[in-house]
């Protein structure tokens, strides 16, 4: 189980090849769904049309929740590509993993903390600049920070941290405990002449459950996105 990333080293920053091959497939891949699914458009949608309308009705739903659909519109897109995006990545380490050499070229990305944290991260980042663009530096800043009470202030600067570090460790936790345990199921069934009786059937049934978690997981990021998004533009 023990394996390493080949990284490279441009301009003295290391970068994880497996990090890079692995989002950019992710975002392909999201890409051509995009593409395939809305392609001749019908007004009575059917077949491929249908999936990507359930899709993007479904994450409707997800900003309505979080706040009024008057300021949540505008974050539509975002949080279907959101969506699209994570779940992608959350799978993509179940069906092979590519060794090469003893070095790991294939697995989900959101395995790797440094990948989750990077997307929180940016996901606070954006939180921000609505914020400050929907009313105004001192405006965001009086409404986020000074609400309900001044002395919250110190609360409110420490859950900026908190919320960073949560959303990436969640979406982390989950998907590199599915793939470690499906690759141990994996390692035995094949080693032992005996437990691929057991071990394949619940190999299958663990992808079948890994891939419910990467749906779950892929939510639960949005929605919290949705969550952090709406304390930032919404005045309470």
């Amino acid at each position: 189980m023990e394996s390493e990333n080949p990284i490279i080293q441009l301009f003295g920053i290391n970068f994880n090849v497996t990090n890079m091959i692995t989002i950019v497939a992710a975002c392909a891949i999201v890409f051509i769904i995009a593409v395939v699914c809305t392609r001749n458009l019908q007004m009575k949608p059917k077949g491929k049309q249908n999936f990507i309308e359930f899709i993007v009705d479904f994450v409707k739903g997800i900003i309505s929740s979080s706040m009024d659909w008057h300021e949540g519109a505008r974050f539509h897109m975002l949080a279907t590509t959101l969506l699209l995006f994570v779940f992608v990545s959350n799978i993509m380490g179940l069906p092979l993993s590519l060794m090469i050499g003893g070095q790991q070229y294939w697995r989900s990305p959101t395995a790797d903390p440094m990948v989750t944290l990077s997307m929180a991260f940016m996901v606070i980042l954006l939180t921000h600049y609505y914020g400050v663009k929907l009313h105004g530096l001192k405006g965001y800043f009086v409404n986020s920070y000074l609400k309900p009470v001044p002395f919250m202030l110190p609360i409110k600067v420490l859950e900026e941290f908190t919320n960073t570090i949560t959303l990436s460790l969640r979406l982390y936790g989950n998907i590199f405990a599915g793939e470690m345990l499906a690759g141990l199921i994996a390692s035995f069934a094949v080693s032992n002449a005996v437990f691929p009786i057991i071990g394949i059937p619940l190999e299958i049934i663990w992808q079948g459950f890994s891939i419910f978690i990467g749906a779950i997981q892929a939510y639960v990021f949005t929605t919290l996105t949705m969550v952090y998004m709406s304390h930032k533009v919404e005045v309470e």
